[in-house]
């Protein structure tokens, strides 16, 4: 093994100590900045009239989580069945909820493992509810990234992945609420 002089250690050893802040803190912002607009836009889409709207999704709402059962009873939801509704309750309460969880930094692992879980969804009802196009869908390890499923998703996921592996860092409401969140190395016991 190569020894590494004791600057360069002291370097690597320096910015191992700031990753989780800088990373944590900048993944928060960057999902405020390019994803919390676009679920909340999308969420919105998906309520009904009123008041109760959160509570009775639209025809829309149907129509983009179940595009293919929509089809089949003919776009009309009382032909669908509660498992459906549940599901269409569920995915519209989540794009509001989630992502403001993320922003705010309040359950911030759990929320970012749920927000992995809706990409993941929503993006196999994009390819095969959808029937999204082969350059939409895009392949990885090719010439281009602009592809709106494999390629931007991907980012998307990593982004969620550090908020799940190193929670929402120093400026998240989960460190004032839960001051004993782990940040020191645990302790070795004998066996």
């Amino acid at each position: 093994m190569i020894p590494v002089p004791a600057p360069l250690d002291r370097v690597g050893d320096q910015l191992d100590r700031l990753s989780g802040p800088v990373l944590t803190t900048s993944a928060r912002l960057v999902f405020a900045a390019v994803l919390f607009m676009y679920f909340w836009r999308a969420g919105l889409t998906k309520l009904g009239d009123g008041i109760f709207g959160l509570f009775r999704p639209d025809l829309g709402a149907y129509a983009q989580i179940w595009p293919r059962q929509m089809e089949a009873v003919g776009y009309d939801v009382s032909q669908l069945g509660l498992w459906h509704t549940l599901v269409v309750l569920a995915g519209t309460w989540a794009e509001f909820l989630l992502p403001t969880l993320i922003v705010l930094g309040l359950f911030t692992r759990l929320a970012a493992l749920g927000m992995i879980g809706f990409v993941v969804i929503q993006s196999l009802t994009d390819i095969y509810g959808l029937g999204a196009r082969p350059e939409d869908i895009g392949r990885w390890f090719d010439a281009t990234s602009g592809a709106l499923i494999l390629d931007q998703r991907a980012f998307w996921i990593l982004c969620l992945a550090i908020l799940v592996m190193k929670g929402g860092g120093p400026l998240a409401v989960d460190r004032l609420a839960f001051r004993n969140e782990p940040s020191a190395r645990p302790v070795s016991r004998p066996l």
